[in-house]
């Protein structure tokens, strides 16, 4: 609540509340009204008079036509305040994780960071929805139930009990049975569903375990068809089903075991408040259509009181999400915009080097098998440099470009690095976003950023100028392009955004002629560019004017300690 009061959706939530309040409210005072026309009508029926029921069949009209405009309106505010909530929880969510290197980290926090894609988009949609439901829902029952306990106290009054000839009544009779009645409903309940809470909070997991695997499946459709995996993966995705299955059948068996109690608490509400008001009735102290009246006020009374059992499941499902999505949301948080927890003195430093340059003090990287350093305590890249990271085995290289990245920050040590904003990663695979393109090229900057003739001459440059046509198309071009279509796209935003600083991952699965245009670019539009790779070739030969040596350690290295980080690959993060 205290986030939604701090945030830019407060006023049009907080409006949309207040009317659906104000219509709540005179909701309540039309059923109470309503509910006294009902004792009229019955009497009204029991005096045979048709000129009379005319008179209260219009006075209905007018109570129920009022009552239906309110039911329409309030309907409207609760879809709407649905929305609101929704689109409030859903960008506060991506605030925090688009926030810098957090979605990388969130990925290596363990089951906290495991399909953060459902929790905000699904369990984001189910908190709204029910949040918004059950606060008025409740807000309206009590409302009712305030309205309706005087009414029914002051009702009780025609209750009259024979004893031994003598006549009494029970302050508040109706009143207390229907306070009894409610409370066992609601015991009855929470015993036979308490479970549910737990149920739904494990079906939501495992819902979210088999759509993982099936995006993973479909992302990896050429691979498993080349490797003629079909059969392996169709078990793991029945292994995901039967768990979906599994816990649907206790959830089910878990509704059942609460319907029990749920309908048979509505079927016996149609007689109770009768059986407990007769003696009133049958003693002659209580007209028909008072008899009545009681009856409507007892059912609105314990209806209001059931409304924890009526949605004693939903209220399952609601706490299940809503734990979910405050663990998601805090996790973010806790991570911010550092890196993964490890042992004090055993994590890298990355901070910006005053003179522009790149800089390595005394640094060793935490691996899973050993560390990995330089061959001296200290290494300093000045501008114009084109450095080769040279290392065995070849993984501690990317392990390096994420640590200067503040992706890697188990080890020890300093590294001091340009301004962000003249550094540019690229990746072994260049990240391709889901837009047109133009956006595609342009980023991470916005697609109007750059003018059409820088767009087309830098696509022409690197031999893609055969996709100008299709600058404003939107498609899946990381699955369109070919590879070195894609590294060609990663050249473009080069030539657009001119770093100054270019690290560049292993490139050395390229073609001999896409690597002679690397040369080439960095030989003339971004000749002034300092570049650090990973990777040299024949076709390169020359390029790269002085080379660092990576060198491992094994695991018997002094200082071993420090936690491991799992490496994800660049490209899920990288600028280009």
């Amino acid at each position: 609540m205290r986030a939604l009061c701090r945030s830019r959706y407060r006023g049009r939530v907080g409006w949309l509340a207040l009317i659906l309040l104000a219509v709540v409210g005179a909701n309540t005072y039309g059923q109470v009204r309503l509910n006294a026309w009902s004792g009229s009508f019955y009497d009204t029926l029991a005096q045979r008079s048709f000129w009379a029921l005319g008179n209260e069949l219009i006075a209905f009209l007018v109570i129920v036509g009022g009552l239906l405009a309110l039911v329409v309106s309030q309907t409207w505010l609760q879809e709407m305040i649905k929305l609101r909530l929704r689109e409030w929880l859903t960008h506060d969510l991506l605030d925090r994780w688009m926030a810098p290197r957090r979605a990388y980290l969130i990925s290596h926090a363990g089951e906290l960071g495991v399909n953060p894609d459902q929790r905000m988009e699904e369990d984001a949609r189910a908190l709204a929805d029910l949040t918004a439901s059950f606060a008025f829902g409740l807000l309206q029952s009590t409302l009712l139930l305030l309205s309706f306990v005087g009414v029914l106290w002051v009702l009780s009054s025609q209750v009259v009990f024979q004893l031994d000839k003598q006549s009494f009544t029970v302050p508040g009779y109706m009143v207390w049975c229907a306070l009894l009645y409610a409370a066992a409903g609601s015991w009855l309940t929470w015993l036979v569903g308490r479970p549910l809470i737990r149920l739904n909070a494990e079906k939501c997991a495992r819902e979210a375990d088999l759509r993982f695997s099936l995006v993973r499946a479909h992302e990896s459709a050429e691979v498993i068809a080349l490797q003629k995996g079909e059969r392996d993966e169709r078990a793991i995705l029945n292994g995901r089903v039967n768990g979906v299955v599994n816990i649907g059948r206790e959830i089910a068996n878990g509704i059942a075991r609460l319907t029990w109690v749920t309908s048979g608490y509505g079927w016996l509400a149609l007689v109770v408040p009768v059986v407990v008001a007769s003696p009133g009735y049958f003693g002659g102290a209580m007209s028909l259509g008072g008899l009545m009246m009681v009856v409507g006020a007892f059912n609105q009374v314990q209806q209001s009181l059931r409304w924890f059992v009526d949605n004693f499941a939903a209220i399952a499902t609601w706490r299940a999400t809503l734990l979910r999505v405050m663990a998601f949301r805090d996790g973010l948080d806790r991570v911010g915009d550092g890196a993964p927890a490890v042992e004090a003195g055993a994590r890298v430093t990355v901070e910006t080097h005053p003179e522009g340059k790149l800089a390595f003090k005394a640094l060793s990287l935490a691996l899973r098998d050993g560390r990995a350093e330089f061959d001296t305590p200290v290494v300093e890249i000045g501008r114009g440099e084109r450095v080769l990271i040279a290392s065995r085995p070849c993984a501690d290289k990317a392990v390096l470009l994420r640590a200067i990245a503040g992706l890697f920050t188990s080890g020890q040590g300093t590294i001091r690095v340009p301004p962000p904003h003249q550094v540019m990663f690229v990746p072994a695979r260049p990240y391709l976003p889901l837009a047109t393109l133009r956006a595609a090229v342009s980023y991470p900057d916005d697609a109007a950023a750059f003018d059409d003739a820088l767009l087309h001459a830098a696509l022409d440059r690197v031999g893609l100028g055969h996709l100008i046509p299709r600058l404003g198309e939107q498609e899946r071009w990381d699955k369109i392009l070919a590879p070195e279509e894609q590294h060609g796209i990663a050249l473009a935003r080069l030539l657009l955004h001119e770093p100054r600083w270019v690290f560049l991952e292993d490139t050395s699965s390229l073609s001999r002629e896409h690597q002679l245009l690397v040369r080439r670019i960095f030989a003339e539009e971004l000749a002034h560019a300092t570049v650090l790779g990973c990777a040299t070739s024949p076709d390169l030969a020359g390029f790269y004017t002085r080379t660092i040596n990576l060198r491992r350690h094994g695991a018997d290295f002094e200082a071993d300690e420090a936690e491991p980080v799992t490496v994800i690959p660049l490209r899920k993060v990288a600028a280009v």
